[in-house]
């Protein structure tokens, strides 16, 4: 006996404690009434007295809705599936607020969509999925918090036109297509023309500057060849000059009497003559020496008669 009474202690205890996971919570409930909400932890209940009404999950739950058909305000039927993503925030209100929260949400969302879109026209159906998510998550979130649910967001999965709207857009989407490829294309052809230009260009202005550079190096050439000519000149000017001053200087050095100078003299006087020059003026002292001139020829003429004479006739 003792061991029966024993076993259905254990079974008492087993039955009646419980340990809640983080992620839920119970809502309890003693002869028939709302007791209490258990949250994480290891809590004990009455038997028979007590029991646990439900299980609430707290976790942030996903719920995909059946696709709706909607009509826009230019009287296009539509069908838009949508996905809502909500959790629990006060356990007792899911349980006691309404009977089936999620069937709630799914007519909530099918009224919602159908005031939301049937204000806007196809084209900004089309383009305006985040305003519709906005504006159905406003809704739903009022309505579902006195059921103690946050709607955290509304997403538009899908929103797919009739048959015959969907075969206009896809041939606009082609015509588009082909309008950005014919741009492209022409805009491909402006850029090689672009550098086909410069290019030509380039070589225009690299041949000019061959062409500029070719006449600097031909022009340095002749200048170069000017400076070196005159440089030539010049030094074969001086060596003249350097020449005739030493022959002045050895002449000088070997003393000449006046009768080497007037010779000298004569010499100098036959080279300027010998000139195209049709006027000469000769210096007064080598105009004296012209009767020495005259003397010297009458005594080459009589050089063969004596050489005696012609020495001392020079003397």
């Amino acid at each position: 006996m003792l061991y029966v009474i024993l076993i259905i202690v254990i079974l008492l205890i087993g039955t009646n404690v419980r340990v809640v996971p983080q992620t839920e919570a119970y809502i309890i409930e003693r002869l028939g009434a709302y007791l209490c909400t258990w949250f994480v932890g290891l809590h004990f209940k009455i038997p028979i007295i007590d029991r646990i009404a439900m299980i609430v999950p707290l976790k942030e739950q996903i719920k995909d809705f059946r696709p709706q058909p909607v009509i826009t305000k230019d009287n296009v039927t539509i069908t838009i599936d949508t996905v809502v993503f909500y959790q629990v925030t006060d356990p007792k209100a899911y349980a006691y607020g309404v009977e089936n929260p999620i069937l709630a949400i799914d007519n909530i969302t099918t009224t919602s969509l159908r005031n939301i879109i049937g204000e806007l026209e196809l084209d900004q159906t089309l383009t305006s999925r985040d305003i519709i998510n906005s504006r159905m998550r406003s809704v739903l979130d009022a309505a579902t918090g006195a059921w103690g649910i946050k709607v955290h967001r509304v997403e538009v999965k899908n929103i797919v036109p009739p048959a015959e709207i969907q075969d206009a857009m896809e041939r606009q989407m082609k015509a588009e297509r082909e309008r950005r490829e014919a741009i492209l294309r022409a805009e491909g052809e402006k850029e090689s023309a672009i550098r086909v230009a410069q290019g030509h260009k380039e070589a225009v202005v690299l041949n000019a500057e061959a062409e500029k550079t070719s006449a600097i190096l031909i022009a340095e050439a002749k200048k170069e060849a000017a400076i070196r000519e005159a440089e030539g000149e010049a030094e074969a000017i001086l060596k003249v000059q350097r020449a005739t001053a030493e022959g002045l200087k050895m002449l000088k050095n070997a003393a000449p009497d006046n009768q080497v100078i007037a010779l000298k003299s004569l010499e100098a006087l036959a080279e300027v003559a010998d000139g195209q020059a049709t006027k000469l003026i000769i210096p007064s002292e080598i105009q004296n020496l012209t009767a020495l001139a005259v003397s010297l020829a009458e005594v080459v003429k009589e050089k063969d008669k004596s050489p005696v004479a012609l020495e001392r006739t020079i003397e």
